[in-house]
């Protein structure tokens, strides 16, 4: 098979989330241990962080990948989903791998898939696994598909568990309340692994903190050691870079703040950034020479050195059009708050979801003076743009509907004028498709 003939046998002959929803997640590692039983466990070839959480894992772990490039090490990242290119999800110091890489490994592995018969995200995590090995990466990131516990990515032995934050998203899975959930996020914490929690939450501190006990592994929660002040808020939101102030408020106590020039400037990375800095702490306690100055010049360029897109991410100056992937209550809290400190006269606001989620907390949450191009993503698991406005009526908002994702924001650009403000999101789905 050729390259778009092996990634079609992958979607269509495998079980895939973004096509099947909860269908094709899978309650036990038993596949995934198998399949990288028959390639030699590459999981055991390479040292890795984990990275977990609701939101924000993905940003941590791209930001994590470039300082370890930037401070000389051979760095591996795998992240899902991706937005365009199925080899989005597997790189090496930032580069996707080959569709050539991509051909061989099912090619001489397809007869162990059809026999084991796992889903399209357990191989994927198994490829990701062999080309890290073969390519003797000196650390890989590797993120969470969907929890911790149960999820294929946790048959590694990390060197350190870095788990974001916790909020409502895939409950049908994971559990209907936050302490349920944060219980399979923990699902993580190795013994005596060190584990760093980004975000303290009240609600499920306590979780974690139990776990980690349980497990003898050190915790440290990043938000209660870091303090971090934004210098430079760009109102207009046309900058493409964010300065803050970052100070270690137990260990820096008498030293100047340090200064770091973020690319990526949604403010919800002011609560990730803590994280990676603390991820980046336990690190140098292991060995890894890491300095200041590979942390600002890694951070100042994250979406060059790693490909990452979509996190309020300006896609146009006139009219001002940005996206971002915050798809749950949590994302979607903070899309707002983003949309808040930006100065504009209308918000037109392009959105699209899935249809296998609860939408109305994120409904509940936007804005009801915005004029809204309700669109369904091109995945059988969109939800019809017809259906998302009836719901969406009941809270206040109002626009029309539109055929596809483009052809919504096509209109939305028609529409605004040069001091306007167009948002596209809902879904990483309809993100994919505008990026």
């Amino acid at each position: 098979m050729n390259y778009n003939e092996t990634i079609q046998y992958l979607y269509t002959q495998l079980p895939m989330f973004t096509r099947d929803g909860a269908s094709a997640f899978k309650k036990d590692l038993t596949n995934t241990i198998e399949l990288c039983k028959r390639l030699g466990n590459p999981q055991h070839e390479f040292k890795s962080v984990h990275i977990a959480g609701t939101n924000g894992k993905g940003s941590t772990s791209h930001m994590l990948a470039a300082i370890l490039q930037i401070a000389g090490y051979k760095t591996g990242l795998y992240t899902s989903p991706h937005l365009k290119d199925f080899r989005e999800r597997i790189r090496v110091n930032g580069q996707m791998i080959s569709e050539q890489t991509v051909i061989d490994f099912v090619a001489a592995h397809r007869a162990d898939f059809e026999e084991i018969a796992p889903s399209f995200f357990e191989m994927t995590v198994a490829l990701a696994f062999d080309v890290f090995a073969k390519e003797k990466v000196d650390l890989a990131m590797i993120e969470v598909g969907l929890g911790g516990r149960l999820d294929s990515t946790n048959i590694i032995t990390p060197l350190l568990s870095v788990i974001t934050n916790i909020g409502w998203d895939h409950m049908n899975m994971l559990g209907d309340t936050l302490q349920l959930i944060a219980g399979e996020k923990a699902g993580i914490i190795k013994p005596g692994i060190p584990v760093v929690i980004s975000e303290t939450q009240p609600e499920t501190a306590q979780i974690f903190i139990d776990k980690a006990k349980q497990e003898g592994s050190p915790i440290t929660f990043a938000s209660e050691v870091w303090t971090i002040e934004e210098k430079s808020k760009v109102k207009n939101q046309k900058s493409k870079l964010l300065e803050i102030e970052v100070k270690n408020s137990i260990l820096d106590t008498h030293h100047s703040p340090l200064t770091i020039t973020l690319d990526l400037t949604g403010t919800y990375q002011l609560k990730n950034i803590k994280g990676v800095l603390s991820a980046v702490e336990e690190l140098r306690k292991q060995g890894f020479i890491i300095t200041d100055e590979h942390i600002s010049t890694a951070l100042k360029q994250v979406k060059t050195l790693t490909g990452l897109r979509g996190r309020w991410e300006v896609l146009n100056i006139q009219p001002l059009t940005i996206c971002d992937t915050g798809h749950n209550p949590d994302g979607i809290q903070e899309v707002v708050k983003n949309i808040v400190a930006v100065n504009y006269q209308q918000l037109h606001f392009v959105i699209g979801m899935v249809n296998d989620k609860d939408i109305t907390k994120v409904l509940a949450l936007l804005p009801t003076k915005a004029i809204y191009y309700f669109c369904k993503p091109d995945i059988p698991r969109g939800l019809e743009a017809e259906s998302m406005q009836q719901q969406a009526n009941i809270f206040g908002l109002h626009g029309n509907t539109y055929p596809s994702v483009k052809v919504a924001l096509m209109a939305a650009q028609a529409n605004a004028t040069d001091n306007d403000l167009v948002f596209v999101g809902g879904s990483t789905f309809v993100v994919a498709e505008v990026v």
